[in-house]
């Protein structure tokens, strides 16, 4: 009987008691998993604004290096191309993202509808919904700030292959940069991520240069 009892006061004295178990359990609850696409509607006008800007601006830069060796005449043409590749992709993804907007609240009005319930919209619901502002101010600054990579690369080169390598140089590290931006915040694979950008970005450039440099050398 006494070592029964001494048994039972050990058992009770390591015992945890049932809050703390509670508490313990708690936290574990209470862990919600991030929802990555939520960042989708400014993450892809960014990425996309930002590779565009590399790209387009980098291949014309490309393209009038190989057909004039003037700096001036390279670095004019990128920022001309600069001012209006943003105010185009602004314009072009507010009307893309309004469009859609436009196409959700239609089809969220006739769900509504149809259960004929009264009951005002879900908040969850108009969170989800895309906003054209924030997506076309997004897209513009990402296209400047590529942009202007190939220009600050070409701003500060005299010489005429030097400049060309560098533009290159430039555009490439930072095409891999931005893949990997792109793949770390939406969570998907760096390596095919930052190799399909890069090799997109080099046939563009490469395409550029050489159509320009044939329409340059044909007398056309």
């Amino acid at each position: 009987m006494t070592t029964n009892q001494k048994s039972l006061n050990v058992d009770a004295r390591f015992a945890l008691p049932d809050n703390d178990c509670e508490q313990q359990a708690t936290p574990d609850a209470e862990i919600i998993e991030f929802d990555y696409s939520k960042r989708s509607q400014w993450l892809r006008a960014a990425v996309l604004g930002a590779t565009d800007g590399l790209v387009s601006i980098g291949s014309l830069m490309m393209g009038v290096g190989a057909v004039k060796q003037d700096a001036k005449a390279m670095i004019l043409t990128g920022c001309a191309g600069l001012v209006a590749g943003a105010c185009s992709m602004a314009i072009g993804e507010f009307v893309s993202v309004q469009s859609q907007l436009d196409i959700e609240v239609a089809q969220i009005k006739r769900d509504n509808a149809r259960r004929a319930t009264g009951e005002p919209e879900n908040e969850g619901d108009k969170e989800k919904l895309p906003n054209p502002a924030q997506a076309s101010a997004a897209s513009a600054v990402a296209f400047a700030i590529g942009a202007a990579v190939p220009l600050l690369a070409a701003s500060f080169i005299g010489d005429y292959k030097l400049r060309l390598g560098m533009v290159v140089g430039a555009v490439t590290v930072a095409l891999v940069l931005f893949g990997w931006l792109g793949a770390v915040l939406g969570k998907v694979p760096i390596i095919k991520s930052s190799l399909t950008i890069l090799i997109g970005g080099w046939l563009a450039m490469a395409i550029t240069y050489g159509l320009t440099k044939l329409i340059g050398t044909s007398g056309l």
